[in-house]
């Protein structure tokens, strides 16, 4: 049996096109979800010229199964991210990195014709996640790549309750890092460019505030452990350097505007033993860790909502392009 999907793709002239696409019906390890929520990540802005159906923050229902999946069943609600497909047999997969699989099928590269941005989705059960039952659709979206995006950071390298760990940026990554770290009871330093996003900050679980527009030092007691660059414009690393501890760790996690290139100042990086760590979404395992923490401590993204229609994908895609999201935007699919 064919199906036929609504979908919304980008274009070359920066226009959002809707369109269809049309698949068999699951078989085998399959799974088609009808899509009911969808976030908006700044990822998504990278192919809007490409002629490609755009989205990868995808929740729905399950509607179909194919005859071997037994994870899933008709009416689960399920979501997905950055991540389609690996091989399962290579030695990154072996070792629970699944993320780094030489094979692995993922958003921009593979399954063009469908995202996350359209009525309906057909995908592998391996890299499906079922949503907590405490936890809403629209809230679950924005996890399934930006929650594991920052959580995967705490998971992965080692942070502890007793660090303290400088986030850079309050925004669609860095209002989800300060709520994961508190959380977890990490001492959480937080570094925006003005004052205006103080009071918020610590209601989101922040231990200090440090504004950064104009500045020429921190005044600040106890070094970072860790510091998270939230934001694609890079910070000033000079203001930085010096407030790192030795053999700290610093996690660029979104993609650098303007070239792509990181230029870091040599001499206090192999004076200070400095690491730069660069981290992609998450394995499968921590996924799953990282719903089941965020239903647990109640995290939720601050999120506005647009339709889920070519007009909701270009006013969301707007806003979020001009900066001026608070902080995730989610596509709901209109009843």
């Amino acid at each position: 049996m064919t199906i036929e999907f609504t979908v919304f793709k980008g274009s070359a002239n920066d226009g959002i096109l809707q369109s269809k696409t049309y698949r068999d019906g699951p078989t085998s390890t399959q799974v088609l979800v009808k899509i009911t929520h969808s976030g908006i990540c700044g990822s998504d802005e990278h192919f809007k010229h490409a002629d490609m159906v755009l989205g990868h923050e995808g929740v729905g229902t399950v509607e179909q199964v194919g005859e071997k999946v037994s994870q899933f069943k008709v009416g689960d609600i399920v979501g997905w991210g950055l991540l389609h497909k690996a091989c399962g047999h290579c030695e990154q997969c072996e070792v629970g990195h699944d993320q780094y699989c030489a094979n692995v099928e993922h958003y921009g590269a593979h399954n063009l014709d469908q995202g996350s941005f359209g009525s309906h989705a057909i995908w592998d059960a391996s890299f499906l996640f079922k949503v907590p039952e405490s936890m809403a659709p629209e809230d679950a979206a924005p996890l399934m790549c930006g929650g594991a995006t920052v959580y995967n950071i705490i998971a992965s390298y080692n942070i502890r309750p007793t660090d303290r760990v400088g986030v850079v940026g309050i925004g669609g990554l860095g209002h989800l890092a300060i709520q994961f770290l508190a959380k977890m009871g990490a001492s959480v330093i937080v570094f925006s460019s003005t004052e205006s996003k103080r009071d918020e900050a610590m209601r989101l679980g922040a231990t200090e505030f440090y504004a950064t527009k104009g500045v020429e030092s921190f005044n600040m007691g106890a070094k970072l452990d860790h510091l998270l660059i939230t934001t694609a414009a890079l910070p000033e690393w000079n203001l930085f350097m010096p407030v790192m501890k030795p053999r700290g760790k610093i996690y660029p996690l979104s993609m650098p505007s303007g070239s792509g290139m990181i230029n870091l100042p040599f001499a206090p990086m192999f004076f200070g033993g400095l690491t730069v760590q660069a981290s992609l979404v998450a394995a499968r395992s921590v996924q799953r860790n990282m719903l089941d923490f965020a239903a647990r401590h109640e995290i939720k993204p601050i999120i506005e909502r647009f339709p889920l229609t070519k007009a909701g994908v270009e006013e969301g895609m707007e806003k979020l392009r001009a900066g001026k999201m608070r902080y995730r935007g989610v596509l709901v699919m209109e009843e």
